[in-house]
């Protein structure tokens, strides 16, 4: 019932524990309708093979609005119903009814979440900007309702509980935590305000998402013959199918997204066109025109720290990570803290190497932002002698996919077979439909949607979402997840190719799609997780791309078929920390600002002045830009589920490296059976029924430290 999508108009923890997931619409004061009409297909069972599909072939916008107002009104009628029933609570009669509410709005939550993030049009973001505020009141009226909350209370005080089981314990504390945290207990001008603060916000997460996409749709260059001097033959046919499908057949197109930007930067020989595209993909909402952000971004600062003062906090990063692994903002600064010196020396460090090589070309240029990859690319050959594109050319992605199923197959014990086209319905002719089973017994798992490619109208970025999550109270064992991409496809008759960095973020995020496979998990609450804890999983799967099985059956030529050869292997292993200052300093600066921004008063902040002198008094280098500049950083500003939080991915690597360590310490490697059966018993199908601390001792033995993520990035270890 939970259903996690990554849609711009989240508010908080309590959504995902309250009846539906990230979002939701119209809380109108009307009579609760009837569950569905045949009219509207959004609202309608859902129906076919695997224990029904969502219709995401008849899927129409004209009806989104009325399924959202119908689904939100639905289950506030059931939520009411729970709050108002005469008898005493118990765990049945309110935590199982809770779970067992809001069906229908999550049916129609997945079509809502596609049209936001895969599928979104002038038409879509016209209809999210205008119920936006109307999630938010929805979402209000739930953490707000004192009544449902003293019925959560009692049960959560009461004898029942401590007699329960350690998940239902769990269920029954996240439930009571997320209320208390939300507000629950506000009255009179503070509950009132409480609730205006959150239909704003919603608003301007809406805004801000909008307005990014608006310029990476809006700023594309486009090259003649002349200026693709340097570029691979990939990069070239990549470039060359982006300019025909925007009716530029005789141009080459470099679109304003990262798989687009990153190539060019690394291989193109012209300097002035690298700083075009370095600028217009740094520069995303922060163009001084109807689509900027800075404006946005001071406004939600403000509400966000009204906010949590009614409740008591000092700032928004004291309320946010309390109940987090790190526990306060400052633990996860330390964290942050302790890596940064090391970071930004070794930036130091990359940065003479490449004004060497810079130097030795009669460049006559100082390193700046837009040249980093172009230089680093060129110490790379000299250094290891490795090529980025020749390792490109082994990259295939469908193969990479076939060897992401063969690792969930020797790991998770999984097997991913193609559904026949036309038997489960798919929103875009690009995506494709995997069955997943046991290996051993053939039982359903679920279904795995893949929808890989960039197009206009398609959130940047990469990331994973189900459909339907496993649970047992509501009937709902197959699970349906899904991984999303911006890959550029690959000329006619030629595979999509994809970079060594492209390819670890394909498995981070099929580790996320494994993650909402191996659930077991008996209620849909527990399927969420702890921001700072998320990451892990999907962080550990990617270990497994460099392990030789994959390497010698997967990563073949895609002209002769070949594997890739001992040398290259050899170099790409040799060279595996390399250009580790820039990667790791850039994410640092990003989980930096975000505790800065959060941690201080916001009526002094200009967001181009506090990151520029922000990053100024931490002693960022001239030379890169964080990885996500403030009016770019969707993560914190098109809702809420990083903010404050987007230090997670760093705290989750420290257990990353812990793990992997124990995997490669073990009899079999990476595919040791008993250590892969430890991993998903404790860790992956636990799902947040277990507090993710206990978790992972029950994994690993003990609490993880630093000095694996130092060796790992090849950093010293800090003296303590």
């Amino acid at each position: 019932m939970r259903i996690s999508l990554p849609l711009v108009a989240s508010i908080t923890l309590a959504t995902a524990l309250t009846g539906c997931s990230k979002s939701s619409t119209e809380t109108p004061d009307m009579q609760a309708p009837t569950a569905t009409t045949e009219s509207n297909i959004l609202l309608a069972e859902w129906t076919g093979p695997y224990g029904g599909v969502p219709a995401f072939d008849k899927m129409d916008i004209k009806h989104v609005k009325e399924a959202m107002e119908k689904g939100i009104a639905l289950h506030l009628a059931e939520l009411d119903k729970i709050a108002n029933s005469p008898d005493a609570a118990n765990f049945d009669n309110t935590i199982l009814a809770m779970e067992k509410a809001g069906q229908v709005l999550d049916r129609v939550n997945p079509y809502w979440g596609l049209w936001s993030s895969n599928l979104s049009t002038p038409e879509f973001r016209t209809i999210e900007s205008e119920l936006a505020p109307k999630i938010a009141e929805y979402h209000s009226k739930i953490s707000q309702n004192q009544k449902l909350f003293a019925r959560i209370k009692a049960v959560y005080e009461s004898e029942e509980y401590k007699n329960m089981r350690a998940d239902q314990q769990r269920l029954v504390w996240l439930i009571y935590d997320s209320f208390a945290s939300e507000g629950a207990e506000l009255t009179g001008d503070a509950k009132k305000r409480y609730a205006e603060i959150d239909r704003r916000l919603a608003e301007l997460y809406t805004d801000f998402s909008n307005n990014l996409l608006a310029d990476e749709e809006g700023f594309v260059t486009y090259l003649d013959e002349k200026e693709l001097g340097g570029l691979p033959e990939s990069v070239k046919a990549s470039a060359k199918g982006a300019a025909e499908e925007r009716g530029q057949p005789e141009k080459w197109a470099i679109i304003n997204t990262r798989s687009s930007m990153d190539p060019f930067l690394t291989y193109s020989d012209n300097r002035k066109l690298r700083e075009k595209v370095w600028r217009n993909y740094y520069s995303r909402g922060n163009n001084g025109d109807e689509h900027d952000n800075n404006a946005v971004i001071r406004e939600i600062l403000k509400l966000r720290d009204e906010r949590v003062a009614l409740l008591g906090y000092d700032n928004f990063a004291q309320w946010r990570i309390q109940n987090r692994m790190a526990k306060t903002p400052e633990r996860a600064m330390e964290l942050l803290e302790d890596v940064w010196p090391a970071a930004i020396a070794r930036v130091k460090e990359e940065v003479a190497d490449m004004q060497t090589v810079a130097d030795a070309m009669d460049a006559n240029i100082k390193i700046a932002p837009w040249d980093y990859r172009y230089y680093a690319e060129k110490v790379r050959k000299e250094k290891y002698e490795l090529n980025s594109d020749e390792v490109k050319q082994y990259l295939q992605l469908d193969r990479l996919r076939e060897a992401m199923f063969y690792v969930a197959g020797e790991v998770f014990n999984f097997k991913f077979s193609p559904v026949p086209e036309g038997t489960v319905p798919v929103f875009h002719p690009d995506v494709k439909v995997w069955e997943v089973t046991d290996r051993d017994s053939g039982m359903l798992v679920g279904l795995w949607y893949l929808d890989p490619f960039a197009r206009t109208g398609k959130q940047s970025g990469a990331w994973a979402t189900s459909y339907r999550g496993h649970d047992t109270v509501n009937g709902n064992k197959t699970v349906l997840s899904a991984n999303n991409s911006n890959f550029t496809k690959g000329a006619a008759g030629r595979p999509a190719l994809i970079s060594l960095d492209d390819a670890e973020t394909l498995f981070h995020e099929f580790g996320h799609a494994l993650h909402s496979l191996s659930s077991s998990v008996d209620y849909p609450t527990l399927n969420g997780s702890v921001r700072d804890y998320i990451e892990f999983h999907s962080q550990l799967l990617e270990r497994w791309l460099t392990t030789d099985r994959v390497i010698n059956n997967y990563l073949v030529h895609y002209k002769t078929g070949k594997p890739m050869p001992a040398d290259l292997i050899k170099k790409i292993k040799k060279s595996a920390t390399f250009n580790e200052g820039f990667k790791t300093t850039e994410y640092l600066a990003s989980a930096l600002m975000d505790l800065k921004y959060h941690t201080t008063d916001p009526d002094t902040i200009d967001p181009q002045t506090f990151e520029r002198e922000t990053l100024l008094a931490l002693g960022m280098p001239d030379e890169l830009p964080m990885r996500h500049r403030s009016t770019q950083f969707s993560h914190i500003f098109s809702g809420e589920s990083y903010a404050a939080g987007y230090y997670g991915y760093m705290w989750a690597e420290v257990l990353t490296s812990d793990a992997a360590e124990a995997f490669a310490e073990s009899p079999g490697g990476f595919y040791d059976k008993n250590m892969a059966k430890n991993m998903v018993d404790h860790l992956f199908s636990v799902r947040n029924a277990v507090d993710p601390a206990n978790a992972y001792r029950e994994f690993r033995g003990h609490d993880a430290g630093i000095d694996a993520l130092m060796r790992d990035r090849g950093f010293p270890i800090p003296k303590k």
